[in-house]
């Protein structure tokens, strides 16, 4: 099997949500949002934010400032914001120096999923990127699989890892292109979806599992 790994960024590489909620606050308070509006904003980006999610804030409650300007704030802010642990960092390095192929294959916009992987140094560690906004699709679609591989130089029909911690949009898209998975424990586990090969609770005992690979080839 090829010693590829495409891992999902949110959730997986960085914790998101605990730099969203502080971008949020900052944000909110520096803008002066009614605390409505701020409510709104907390559940419309629980999951993923867009450019659209702050025009419609916009619209549905009269903010006299411009959409664009709100989400130029929000990303540099996430960018700056969002960390990766060192311990992470580590481990992809020793991957790629035991010659692995690193991936990152990951929903939301093209613009701040690549600002977080800039501010975060990950960018420097990975062979490819495929984002969800690339394409205007969202993972389990197979076509994100095939652009993170193919940004990768490599072939899904090769085999490698999906690493995640989405059981639908991780590993159940992973086992559809054929990948083995790993899956990062938090989420409820659907009753219809295959089991992944491996479940962890942290990313780093992934990375382990990968380097055992290669004693074992």
């Amino acid at each position: 099997m090829a010693r590829v790994a495409l891992f999902d960024l949110d959730g997986t590489l960085v914790d998101r949500q605990t730099a969203l909620s502080d971008v949020l606050t900052f944000l909110c308070r520096w803008r002066a949002l009614p605390s409505d509006a701020e409510r709104w904003l907390r559940a419309a980006l629980v999951d993923r934010a867009t450019a659209s999610d702050f025009a419609r804030l916009q619209e549905v409650f009269g903010l006299d400032v411009s959409p664009t300007d709100l989400w130029q704030e929000y990303v540099d802010l996430m960018a700056a914001a969002i960390t990766c642990r060192p311990k992470v960092l580590e481990g992809l390095a020793r991957l790629r120096a035991a010659a692995w192929t690193i991936g990152v294959i990951t929903n939301g916009a093209g613009d701040i999923q690549r600002a977080k992987l800039t501010g975060t140094g990950l960018a420097d560690l990975v062979d490819g990127v495929a984002v969800s906004g690339d394409l205007e699709i969202r993972k389990p679609d197979r076509r994100l699989f095939e652009l993170a591989a193919s940004r990768c130089g490599v072939s899904l029909a090769d085999g490698g890892w999906m690493i995640g911690d989405n059981p639908t949009g991780d590993i159940g898209g992973g086992q559809r292109v054929g990948l083995r998975t790993i899956w990062l424990r938090g989420r409820p586990w659907p009753a219809k979806l295959a089991a992944p090969h491996h479940v962890v609770d942290d990313v780093i005992d992934a990375v382990t599992i990968l380097l055992n690979e290669n004693e074992t080839e």
